[in-house]
């Protein structure tokens, strides 16, 4: 598994039409608000250029891409915390996401009404990010109350967790998200916690097929509010990439081409979700399967070979290391291991993006 988005946003801003031409999984589309009550779950294969190049090397019998998931939640409105809509029991479907993507509407369309009634990105994303935070708000004094119990007990040591939770109740109190909160000696115990604002978020502007490839004002404002937080925002015409989704697959870059793009809004959506979460990707060639693996970058490698089998960390020995540059320069396996190319590491080893392992180990 690569990673897992929850698409997030106001009823009728395209969540449900994103996701349909993102993962072709026939979520249903309609224009009422929370048509979408369970979330839509669709796993996509990771588009992977350099898997495609080793593949046409060595031939392998299987090829296995690394992939993304995403959930498609129910549309937010404002007053969820007080129960307005389907109030928040849908955010519990994103608590063990690893992003959220929040869908913006920067399109007119009089036969698409707005739950507010009117076209403002800037008020939706206050909104989202407001119930949000008032999620988090409950979630912590929850777990302050409960803490507050088990110290009359006498467990002296909840003190230091209770005055965590104090601190990150009152940064939400204030509107700060979880994510901005500054780091203390103890922040992992809100890890625990797995607070929404905790998250990183990449903001999608939905926009028409019109204003694709130049400016609206609605994205403008979009980008300069987003930028304020800290985060991204990429532009997709959802309309547009669910006619690129009914195409041919061979059909779909030639496109794109004619339209003056160089990517879709899934490669674009997926590059930017690695970057916002510092993945990187590797691979392996054991038996008849060339895979694609993802970990965050820094990631060591007996932790990285856990990720194919516990027992490959437990008993890791060494990794056998080429690099993606170094292999396609030499032509294979072969040829790196005879020109010296493949390198021996050990426990402290940080997997590099590109690399080509095999993992020695012994249980």
């Amino acid at each position: 598994m690569g990673f897992r988005c929850g698409i997030i946003g106001l009823p009728n801003v395209g969540k449900s039409t994103i996701f349909n031409a993102l993962t072709a999984a026939g979520a249903e589309v309609a224009n009422y608000p929370f048509c979408t009550i369970d979330p839509n779950i669709g796993i996509v294969p990771v588009p992977d250029e350099r898997l495609g190049k080793i593949a046409a090397i060595i031939s392998p019998p299987k090829i296995t891409y690394t992939t993304v998931e995403f959930l498609d939640i129910a549309g937010l409105v404002k007053g969820a915390s007080r129960g307005e809509g389907l109030g928040n029991l849908f955010l519990s479907h994103i608590r063990g996401v690893d992003a959220l993507v929040h869908v913006v509407r920067c399109f007119d369309d009089p036969n698409i009404v707005h739950v507010d009634g009117s076209i403002d990105p800037v008020r939706d994303i206050d909104i989202v990010n407001t119930e949000l935070i008032l999620a988090d708000l409950e979630a912590v004094e929850k777990r302050m109350e409960k803490t507050e119990r088990l110290l009359k007990t006498g467990d002296k040591s909840l003190r230091r967790e209770l005055d965590v939770y104090a601190r990150c109740r009152d940064a939400l109190g204030r509107g700060l998200a979880a994510r901005n909160i500054p780091p203390a000696e103890d922040h992992e115990m809100l890890d625990e916690l797995d607070l929404l604002t905790s998250k990183n978020t990449l903001y999608v502007a939905n926009v028409s097929e019109a204003v694709l490839k130049g400016k609206s004002d609605y994205v403008q404002r979009v980008e300069k509010t987003v930028a304020r937080r800290g985060a991204k925002v990429i532009v997709i015409c959802g309309d547009l990439e669910a006619e690129i989704m009914a195409l041919p697959k061979e059909e779909r870059q030639p496109f794109l081409e004619d339209l003056g793009l160089h990517e879709s809004g899934l490669h674009q959506l997926i590059r930017t979700g690695y970057e916002l979460l510092g993945l990187i990707t590797f691979y392996t060639t054991v038996g008849p399967e060339l895979r694609a693996w993802t970990v965050p970058a820094g990631t060591k490698a007996p932790l990285a070979a856990g990720k194919i089998h516990s027992d490959m960390e437990k008993g890791f020995i060494r990794a056998e290391i080429l690099h993606y540059d170094d292999f396609m320069k030499s032509g294979g396996l072969a040829q790196a291991r005879e020109k010296g190319l493949l390198h021996i590491e050990g426990k402290d080893y940080e997997i590099r993006d590109g690399d080509i392992v095999l993992f020695r180990f012994n249980v």
